[in-house]
């Protein structure tokens, strides 16, 4: 999968699927370096088989990759064979208020690593999103024109550009709607909200508007590392394979868990205000992922269970 010796960066360590890319690569025997801003947030965790003292298979490094200085601090120590890029600012509204700052981290910063892969001869895999389209058409499939109606949409197609004009040996994944549980830390997701309120018998409105294809973190990562392993170019669409909207999803997490699902109240996106626009039917044709990777993702019904720790892959 990589050069004999040549480590594997990964930007954004800390997040959701930085995690579970490092655990599932780690458990393939590769060499990391995992990086984000600040300490390494899950340190003592379970973030792979044994403990992170007991896997010198990866280190932690702390990189701001929008700062130059930081970047080639890390890059020309290590010089590693692949750059994952998962590293972002992925909220919608925050990116709407500051465009400069959504531009700054997400076009600049996405250049800057490029620039670096460069530097060092790395192949570079970007991670994207389905909010590059509008939602009028979707399920969308990897060869559809991008017609980002967001800041945060339009930023991450810029950065895709950038990677497709590089020339460097490239991929990109884009995904829908990340959901699961961090080795350490906490994260909101549709699934613990649901539970949560239900449980405590709060009403909750729940938009039935959107559509998409949410992803389990767990076979994110492992869709990537299959790119990896496999060697593979170009453009993927990895997400779940269950068309839903977000009120679907509550009612199923309700439906599984035997909570009350009349507490559950369907609304219209237009019911929240938001500044950033959401493509109101997106979801993925997962056709080729399937056919070039392997890849298969659980059900949502299996995600929940997942996500909650009620199952074990």
């Amino acid at each position: 999968m990589t050069e004999r010796g040549r480590p594997i960066l990964i930007t954004g360590a800390n997040g959701l699927l930085g995690q579970y890319l490092v655990k599932v690569l780690i458990e393939e025997g590769q060499f990391l370096v995992a990086t984000g801003r600040g300490v390494c947030r899950f340190l003592h965790a379970e973030v792979f088989k044994g403990t992170p003292q007991q896997a010198p298979s990866y280190i932690y490094a702390d990189m701001d990759f929008t700062d130059p200085a930081s970047i080639r601090h890390v890059m020309d120590y290590w010089k590693p064979s692949v750059v994952i890029h998962a590293g972002a600012m992925t909220q919608v509204d925050p990116c709407e208020e500051d465009p400069l700052k959504c531009y700054q981290v997400n076009v600049e910063g996405t250049d800057l690593l490029l620039d670096a892969a460069k530097a060092v001869g790395a192949r570079f895999v970007f991670v994207s999103t389905d909010f590059v389209f509008d939602g009028a058409a979707g399920p969308y499939k990897e060869d559809d024109t991008p017609a980002p109606i967001s800041v945060y949409g339009q930023s991450k197609w810029e950065a895709e550009k950038l990677v497709m004009r590089s020339g460097l040996d490239w991929a990109i994944v884009r995904t829908i709607l990340v959901y699961g549980t961090p080795f350490s830390g906490t994260r909101a997701n549709i699934i613990s909200w649901a539970r949560d309120s239900l449980q405590a018998g709060r009403t909750i409105k729940v938009v039935s508007d959107q559509w998409r294809t949410p992803t389990y973190v767990g076979d994110l990562a492992e869709g990537i590392s299959a790119l990896l392993r496999l060697q593979k170019q170009g453009v993927y669409h990895i997400s779940g394979r269950d068309f839903l909207t977000p009120y679907d999803m509550t009612l199923r997490t309700a439906r599984l868990l035997g909570l009350d699902e009349a507490l559950l109240v369907k609304v219209d996106a237009s019911t929240f205000f938001q500044p950033g626009r959401r493509p109101p039917r997106t979801g993925f044709i997962i056709d080729k992922a399937r056919r070039e990777l392997g890849f298969e993702p659980v059900s949502f019904d299996e995600g929940i269970l997942l996500t909650l720790g009620l199952t074990e892959r």
